[in-house]
């Protein structure tokens, strides 16, 4: 079992910058891929960046690319999404997941999310 956590999220201004955290316990972090999803009301939850165990393999929404970096600290057992360049459409609440892959269906344990708003 996995336990995770989200925090970070709030509402920032257009242009504005926020780092989401997500802290694990549980599984032992290190040995798991992470990734984050989002879900803006009325959606579907879309990936938005995957990590590797080691933090050395990264995955990103082709529309994010350059604005979002995924990060982990395997110390702390905590996945980051700094998120920068934020607009009114990444407004949505931000999930993080245990797995690895694009699809919502390749993540078995789910936080309960943080929401993000960006305003205009």
């Amino acid at each position: 079992q996995v336990h995770l956590v989200e925090s970070g999220g709030g509402l920032v201004q257009a242009g504005g910058s926020l780092r989401l955290s997500c802290a694990a316990s549980g599984r032992t972090f290190t040995r798991y891929s992470m990734g984050w999803f989002r879900q803006a009301p009325g959606k579907e939850r879309e990936f938005v960046s995957s990590i590797n165990w080691s933090g050395g393999n990264t995955l990103y929404a082709d529309s994010l690319k350059g604005r979002f970096t995924i990060s982990r600290d395997n110390a702390k057992n905590t996945v980051y999404l700094q998120m920068n360049s934020l607009k009114p459409e990444d407004t949505a609440v931000y999930y993080c997941a245990q797995g690895y892959g694009t699809k919502p269906s390749d993540y078995h344990y789910w936080g309960q999310g943080t929401q993000v708003t960006v305003s205009s």
